[in-house]
């Protein structure tokens, strides 16, 4: 007999696969979105499991939870999930989530733009969808403010040495780094080296730097890295190798140093390296940024302004993509499964998970 059943609709957007699940609000308990990402983390990691890993699952996976909202005129909340754990906010979850909700009628659908403003645990965004013969052509984001921590932080990171990152926030704590600094090139072929790169940067970041969101304390650690192809340069397309590490890293285990490629650009990832290139000079506000990822997919990001949080200068970023959707699934637990949690396997997972 099922004791759980979530109704999901299945998207990529550009590439990265999202699941948005659009039954779970009586599974999440909060009056805000900052409580809710609390609830998640501390009493629902179960089931970010049940969702993401085998045999439902995949490394590359990622979900939402689809939630009421808690801010007058807002449509809808949403908690992200990925392999890592629980996320406050993701561009590409959040196209999926909105190409996903309109598609099937959940919100409806206003030809030729649709307007939805979401709740997240680091602020409101919103979104406008561009909308023809009932589907989805794009979205574009406009993301909660993004802001640089550090520029050029020294970062001792095993097997590479001192490398010099950008600490940036833009939804979630980045480190960020040219793929040329580790002698790596944001080549899909070269994933495990990405990877693995990614992971000991990680390590380093976690052990090394100290992060805190000025609105929201309890954001306050990297959680993703992004490889990117270095400073701006006429005529040379930016793109970029985000790594979304599994499980716990240790220094003195390099069967831990992996992780998965962001098949997407990475929303919250371009966020905050529009945020550093800002700061360097590099992007005018109102100026278009193409964003490859490692598979070649685009976001198109653009700075509608700058403003200040919590002693920082920040801008305002807003990316565009567009997402698909792939099917839509009910995902049953039976109380006799004995892999409640689902499972992973060190072929293609990190060990210890």
């Amino acid at each position: 007999m099922a004791q759980l059943e979530l109704e999901t609709i299945e998207a990529h957007a550009e590439g990265e696969a999202g699941r948005v699940v659009i039954n779970a609000a009586g599974l999440v308990h909060g009056t805000t979105m900052a409580e809710r990402l609390t609830y998640c983390r501390d009493h629902l990691d179960g089931l970010r499991r049940f969702l993401l890993r085998e045999p439902r699952g995949f490394p590359g996976l990622c979900a939402v939870l689809v939630l009421p909202p808690v801010e007058p005129g807002s449509d809808l909340g949403i908690v992200v999930l990925e392999q890592g754990g629980f996320t406050p906010m993701s561009g590409s979850n959040t196209i999926c989530t909105v190409t996903a909700v309109l598609e099937s009628g959940l919100v409806p659908m206003v030809e030729p733009v649709t307007r939805i403003r979401i709740d997240t645990a680091v602020g409101t965004v919103e979104t406008e969808a561009v909308v023809s013969g009932g589907k989805v052509r794009s979205v574009t984001v406009a993301n909660v403010p993004a802001f640089v921590v550090g520029l050029d932080v020294p970062l001792e990171v095993p097997t590479f040495g001192t490398v010099a990152v950008d600490v940036v926030f833009g939804g979630g704590f980045f480190v960020q780094a040219p793929a040329a600094a580790l002698g790596l090139e944001i080549d899909p072929d070269r994933g495990r080296e990405l990877t693995r790169a990614g992971a000991l940067l990680k390590l380093a970041a976690l052990e090394q730097l100290q992060v805190r969101h000025p609105s929201n304390p309890d954001i306050a650690a990297v959680g993703n890295i992004m490889l990117h192809s270095g400073d701006r340069q006429p005529g040379v397309q930016d793109r970029n190798a985000v790594v979304l590490t599994q499980g716990r890293l240790r220094a003195d285990d390099p069967s831990t140093w992996t992780g998965a490629l962001d098949r997407s650009p990475c929303g919250t990832g371009t966020c905050g390296r529009m945020a550093a290139l800002h700061a360097r000079g590099q992007l005018a506000v109102g100026e278009k940024f193409s964003h490859r990822s490692v598979i070649g997919t685009e976001f198109v990001g653009e700075l509608l302004g700058t403003t200040t949080l919590g002693g920082y200068d920040a801008v305002l970023p807003a990316i565009t993509g567009s997402a698909w959707v792939t099917g839509r699934a009910s995902w049953v637990l039976d109380d006799t499964d004995p892999f409640p949690s689902g499972f992973s396997v060190g072929d293609i997972w990190a060990p210890g998970l």
